[in-house]
């Protein structure tokens, strides 16, 4: 066991959460270069302050009694990262489930989308500057009826959706980062470099 603190992170932020799955294998399936461990911290503001690295945690009890593994840094919310990261793919090539957040109360735009095994189950995207839905794939879960979206997506529907929204959707799903603020960590974070 570590002695470090874990530090939580979320807002204005992306980051994947994948199921039963190491560090190294996510760093290998995504094509990363790894860049060896780093404190808490250091990896929280190196994911929050550079475009072009990420941190991986430990495994994470979560959601189904699952252990989570979350990636994250503002390199997920780029073009590139958008354009070159197939969660379907991600998913079949680690043989697991992989999901996918991101917030940014700036604009308001969220999103949240769900692969397991190779298969896109769900997505879910909002901008809330113009309101407008920008991806709705599958049919909206027990924790996202909670959140307020409607069963199914109609030209007349309004849809609202805020970060606490996108933060409970990762709650009953795998985990909240918000909330390991504070928490023992079972080892360093993993820093890799994006592709």
């Amino acid at each position: 066991m570590s002695d470090q603190t874990m530090v939580g992170f979320g807002a204005k932020q992306a980051w994947l959460a994948v199921r039963d799955t190491e560090a190294a294998e996510i760093i290998n399936a995504m094509e990363l270069r790894d860049l060896g461990p780093v404190p808490w911290r250091d990896g929280v503001d190196l994911a929050y302050l550079t475009d072009d690295r990420l941190v991986i945690t430990p495994p994470l009890p979560g959601a189904d009694a699952a252990a989570w593994t979350l990636v994250t840094g503002r390199w997920l919310l780029t073009p590139a990262a958008r354009a070159g990261l197939d969660l379907a793919d991600l998913s079949e090539s680690l043989g697991t489930e992989v999901q996918s957040f991101a917030t940014h109360r700036v604009g308001e735009v969220h999103s949240w989308r769900r692969a397991v095994k190779g298969t896109l189950v769900r997505a879910f995207g909002y901008i809330g500057e113009s309101g407008d839905v920008t991806a709705w794939h599958g049919t909206p879960d027990e924790a996202e009826r909670a959140a307020g979206l409607p069963a199914e997506l109609e030209d007349d529907t309004t849809v609202i959706v805020s970060e606490r929204d996108v933060l409970r959707v990762a709650t009953a799903w795998s985990v909240d980062p918000t909330g390991l603020t504070g928490r023992r960590a079972a080892g360093p974070l993993r820093a890799a470099a994006a592709p």
